[in-house]
């Protein structure tokens, strides 16, 4: 019999829109956190505002806010395949990136073959979904349960795999996918790319869909109860291994729809998935670890800084405003933007 504690955190979990097994044993119905959303938008115009004041260019600032907007929905998109995993199956998983590679390397094939680049999405979702089936049911189920570090070897192994492959078979040549009638596009007095406005709306449905997925269907009610209790879950019928399957794959195929995205702006290398998974961490744990709505507003936040931050630091790396943001959200509130206190 499903004891009233377990009844609680399966119940709980149909209620709310996270994943994060603190939030998932909320009450139903919180409120929005207006206050913390009304925070951040007030720090978003201020820094705007300073980006103005050190350029003295209107010009330069909203081309900077727009190039960060649209790129911060990719990054959002990329970190929701990855705090999913790590909501659910409490893997932290290393191979993300690499994922993304494989996707980018099977664009280009599809690309080369004469397919759009962006229908190429119909090719590789499917693909990279059935490869994080294989890959949890294969390799890391062993692992579940198991000390953290084994985990985190595993799926370091597997990224090392991937790149290693993609370096032996494809060698180390730069490659790049051209759109197909890819033009500048005028927002207001910036200029952005189409392919750029094209990833954007793609990545914001995909997670406008994800999230349709797992907060509107029995499946995500499952995978919600998951994250909040697995053995209530277990219970009440659910079958957890199928659950962290369809999970891990879900995650998986979120990079494998943000590599096809990202394929006409980057240059494809066997090693491009690593830069995409260390700002992917950071948006996951800067949004709140296992808030699925926290990885998408933490994605716009860091595009946005890594945009602006080269107006304060002209010359220097982008990922250096990206960190210090980082390590200010981590001082001031370390369970994230999103996140609940333990």
């Amino acid at each position: 019999m499903t004891s009233p504690a377990d009844q609680g955190h399966v119940a709980a979990a149909g209620d709310v829109a996270t994943l994060d097994p603190d939030e998932a044993r909320a009450p139903a119905g919180r409120a929005v956190p207006w206050r913390r959303i009304a925070v951040i938008t007030a720090l978003i115009v201020v820094a705007v505002v300073l980006a103005y004041v050190r350029s003295g260019s209107g010009v330069v600032v909203v081309q900077a806010v727009a190039t960060g907007v649209l790129i911060g929905g990719v990054y959002g998109l990329i970190a929701m395949g990855l705090t999913l995993i790590f909501g659910v199956l409490d893997i932290v998983n290393f191979a993300h990136g690499s994922f993304l590679a494989l996707a980018l390397f099977l664009t280009f094939g599809l690309a080369q073959a004469g397919l759009h680049p962006y229908l190429a999405l119909a090719v590789s979702v499917p693909a990279m979904f059935l490869l994080g089936v294989l890959v949890q049911r294969g390799i890391l189920a062993g692992a579940m349960g198991k000390p953290l570090e084994n985990q985190l070897l595993i799926t370091l192994g597997i990224s090392l795999i991937i790149e290693n492959a993609l370096l032996l078979f494809f060698g180390a040549n730069p490659r790049s996918v051209p759109l197909p009638g890819d033009r500048g596009v005028p927002i207001f007095e910036a200029v952005a790319n189409l392919s750029r406005i094209l990833a954007f709306v793609g990545a914001l449905l995909l997670a406008g869909l994800l999230y349709l997925l797992l907060q509107r269907t029995r499946l995500g009610t499952a995978i919600r109860a998951v994250a909040a209790n697995d053995t209530g879950a277990q219970l009440v019928g659910i079958d957890t291994r199928v659950i962290y399957a369809v999970t891990f794959a879900l995650g998986t195929a979120c990079a494998g729809a943000a590599g096809t995205l990202v394929a006409p702006l980057v240059t494809i290398e066997p090693t491009t998935g690593a830069l995409f998974n260390i700002v992917a961490f950071v948006v996951v744990v800067l949004g709140g670890m296992g808030n699925v709505v926290g990885a998408l507003v933490g994605g716009l936040v860091i595009g946005l800084a890594e945009q602006l931050g080269g107006i304060y630091l002209p010359g220097q790396s982008p990922l250096l405003s990206v960190f210090i943001v980082f390590v200010l959200v981590l001082f001031l509130r370390p369970q994230g933007l999103f996140g609940r206190s333990a």
